[in-house]
Parts: structure tokens; C-alpha cells; sequence
């Protein structure tokens, strides 16, 4: 691995560490201002949409400019979200008010984040050949989540009531902070600067693709065309359609591990946290026993998301500490052993059949679309007043149902073309020109 992986991995890390603590500060933030419990999914909700909407131009950007200067300035748009929901008190006792500025905050973040991993994943094929971009894949899915980990900690360590005391009562902290959520968002707007310096390290990669387009309708044209390249490639849909269920069923899944750690167990938030973090410890160990799956033989783990499913309906039936993290580990390992074959494989065909910037922007519009749509359905749930053990079961049949019938799509495009695998690995055309 080259040096300019690692740096890459690094600012990855820092980003995504903030970007999980971020979430659990602005829930708390969120509960402070008295808001209902099915706005938090909603929150997300709007951060979703950032990804949705921007999709079609993200790409384009990402693309246009060294990817390691991309991130930095979209680092720079998540740091001004943070700042943003700062200015929420500036408003009064208008609740109402206050929360559309949370959201609006989260959503630039969300706005940062979408330009983001067009060039986060998009640097990985540049700097890595197709037979490692499954290892390295899941060195930066292991690492993410690890992040995730450690961010969803931090958010519960920095909103837990000692620490935040404890934090608030420092001269140079008080005199920007005065409540909980303020000290713990101030503290990830450093973590978010720290990324943004290592992303200044990065080296260049050298690679180069031709002018890219900046008229919007051309652009969305164009867009829609990739989406539908991706689609119609028998290998390129199904590992997809995969990823798409992985990332939305990964993002409900965090606010449902929130309200079942309330409701089932009786844990606050910050305790909720912990266990975030340790399905995603699961995922660790998971993505890294899938870095010795071939990329040719990615498509063998497809089974191990129908197990995933069923795994998660264990949930309810769990009361003693270590059920609980036994059953969290293990859903989080069955779900980054499967997740990151299927997401080398879609960026190696993306790659192939687009470019860096532009496959990752459909993939991203896709499993973003996914968490819209997920996160909406587990709203309406918490809205119709469903148990949360109920809206678990449900959730966990329409995974493993989903996998199920993915399996069987990739059976029927094996039967039309027994040869599938042997196009796996080729180089293609692609767009990139080197120089």
C-alpha cells in the first residue's frame, strides 16, 4: 500500500469520527430542545437527502479537482454545520425555530458529506490496482467502521454529565459552550479541522479525466445515464442493489439500537451510544475476514446477508449485557462480511464501466435513496406508536426477504451468462486518463 493510502485512511478515520459523534450530540441537542422521538430518524432524514439531491453533481466535482484537495473543502462545509448549530440560542425560547436550525445545520453537514465520498472512495481506485481494491476496501470499510465506533462513544462520553461539567467548566471551552450539546459540538468541530489538515497531506495521484460538464441539466442527464450503465450491468445491479440495502437498513438500524437500548433496556442516550459501538466492533472483525475474499468470488457471500437479517430478530428476546453484545457483534460481523466484497465489486464495475467520481456518486445516490426511504417507514412506525420490538421483527424479515430475492436475481443473470466471474478484474475503459 502506498503512503498517500494510509494519509488517506487517516483523514477518513477523523472525518468519520466526527461525523458519528455528531449525531449523538445533535440527538441530544434534539431531546434538550424537547423535540419528539421521531425527529432524530428525520434528522437523518435531511442528511440523507443532501446525498439524493447533490448526486447527479458530485461526481462531477470530485473529479474536476485532486481528490485529496476535495475533501478538504468539504471537511471545511461540515465544520461550518457545526458552527451553524451554535447560533440555534440566537433565536430565544422559540423551540420550533430552534429545531429547524438543528436541521438545517445537519443538513450542511449532510451537504459536506455527499461531496465528500465521490472523492474518499474515488482516491482508493486511484491508487490501488483491482486485485487489491478488495483488501483495500477492507481496510477503509474496517477502519470507517471503527470510526463509527469510536464516534458514537465519543458523542456519549462528550453528552454524559460529568464530562460535559467537566468540559463546560474550562475557561477557554465556556466562553463559546454553555450547554451539553454546545461543549460536545464544539469538541467534533476539532476533529473535523483535524481532518481537514491531514487531507492537505494527501499526495496526488496523478490521474486525470477529461473536462467535466457544469451545466446542471446536461449534468442530470448524464447523471441518469450512469445510474442506468450500473443498472443494466448483470454485475454491476446486483452488488448494488446490495449496498443499497446494506446502508439503509445500516442507518435505520443506528436509531433503532437508540430507541430499543431505551425502551427494551432502559439505557439514556449516552448508554444507547455503547451499544452502537459495539455492532460496529462486529463489523471490524467481519471486514476483516472478508479481505480474503477474492473479488471474483464476491458474489459467494450473498447468503451471509440473509443470516444478517434473521440475526437482527434476535434482538427482542435479549435482556442479560452480554446477550445483548453477543447478539449486536454478531449482526455487525455477519454485515461487514458480506458488505465489503459486494462494495469492492461495485467500485471495481463502477470503475470499469464510469469513473471514480461518478460510480461512486450513483452508488451513493442509491443507498441514500434507500435510507430515505427506510428512515421514513421507521418514522411512521415510531409515529403509529408500534413496540419497538415489533418494528425489529419487521425489519429483520424485510432484510433477510430482500437478500433472498437477490440471490435469485443473481442466479438468473448466472444462467444466461455462466462466464459472469471471468469479466471480473478486467481493466476497461473508464475514463480516467493517466499521465
Amino acid at each position: 500500500m502506498k503512503k498517500g493510502f494510509y494519509l488517506v485512511m487517516i483523514a477518513q478515520a477523523l472525518s468519520s469520527v466526527a461525523d458519528n459523534a455528531l449525531l449523538i450530540a445533535a440527538i441530544a441537542l434534539i431531546a434538550d430542545l424537547r423535540g419528539p422521538d421521531w425527529m432524530a430518524p428525520m434528522m437523518k432524514w435531511w442528511f440523507a437527502l443532501a446525498y439524493v439531491v447533490l448526486a447527479a453533481f458530485v461526481g462531477a466535482f470530485a473529479d474536476s479537482f485532486p481528490k485529496g484537495r476535495v475533501m478538504f473543502i468539504t471537511n471545511a462545509i461540515k465544520i461550518s454545520g457545526c458552527l451553524l448549530m451554535f447560533s440555534y440560542q440566537t433565536l430565544g425560547s422559540d423551540h420550533h425555530a430552534q429545531l429547524i436550525l438543528v436541521f438545517c445545520a445537519y443538513t450542511l453537514v449532510g451537504i459536506g458529506a455527499a461531496a465528500y465520498s465521490p472523492a474518499k472512495y474515488g482516491i482508493v481506485t486511484e491508487m490501488l490496482p483491482p486485485h487489491l481494491l478488495v483488501k483495500g476496501n477492507s481496510w477503509i470499510e474496517g477502519l470507517t467502521v471503527l470510526s463509527i465506533i469510536v464516534g458514537t462513544v465519543l458523542g456519549g462520553i462528550l453528552i454524559h454529565p460529568a464530562v460535559s461539567d467537566a468540559l463546560r467548566s474550562h475557561v477557554w471551552i465556556a466562553q463559546f459552550a454553555q450547554t451539553r450539546a454546545e461543549a460536545a459540538i464544539f469538541m467534533i468541530a476539532l476533529v473535523y479541522l483535524a481532518a481537514a489538515g491531514t487531507n492537505l497531506l494527501i499526495p496526488l495521484t496523478n490521474v486525470r479525466y477529461p473536462k467535466q460538464q457544469t451545466n446542471p441539466i446536461k449534468l442530470i442527464k448524464t447523471f441518469g445515464g450512469y445510474v442506468s450503465i450500473l443498472w443494466h450491468d448483470k454485475l454491476g445491479q446486483i452488488s448494488l442493489a446490495v449496498t443499497t440495502l446494506f446502508w439503509g437498513a445500516g442507518a435505520t438500524l443506528q436509531f433503532i439500537v437508540i430507541e430499543w437500548g431505551a425502551q427494551h433496556l432502559g439505557y439514556r442516550l449516552d448508554q444507547a451510544s455503547v451499544l452502537m459501538g459495539i455492532a460496529a466492533v462486529g463489523t471490524v472483525f467481519g471486514s476483516i475476514l472478508a479481505g480474503r475474499v477474492p473479488l471474483k468470488r464476491a458474489l459467494s457471500v450473498l447468503p451471509v446477508g440473509v443470516v444478517m437479517g434473521f440475526a437482527v430478530m434476535l434482538m427482542p428476546i435479549v435482556q442479560h449485557t452480554w446477550e445483548v453484545y453477543g447478539v449486536l457483534m454478531l449482526v455487525g460481523a455477519l454485515s461487514g462480511f458480506f458488505v465489503v466484497p459486494m462494495n469492492a465489486l461495485l467500485q471495481h464495475r463502477g470503475h470499469v464501466l464510469l469513473s471514480a467520481g461518478h460510480s461512486i456518486a450513483v452508488q451513493n445516490f442509491n443507498e441514500q435513496l434507500n435510507i430515505l426511504l427506510m428512515l421514513a417507514i421507521y418514522s411512521l412506525m415510531l409515529w403509529l406508536n408500534l413496540p419497538i420490538n415489533v418494528i425489529i421483527v419487521i425489519f429483520g424479515l424485510l432484510v433477510a426477504t430482500l437478500m433472498l430475492i437477490f440471490i435469485r436475481w443473481n442466479r438468473i443473470n448466472h444462467r444466461a451468462n455462466p462466464d459472469l466471474e471471468s469479466t471480473i478484474g478486467q481493466h476497461g475503459h473508464g475514463q480516467a486518463l493517466k499521465h
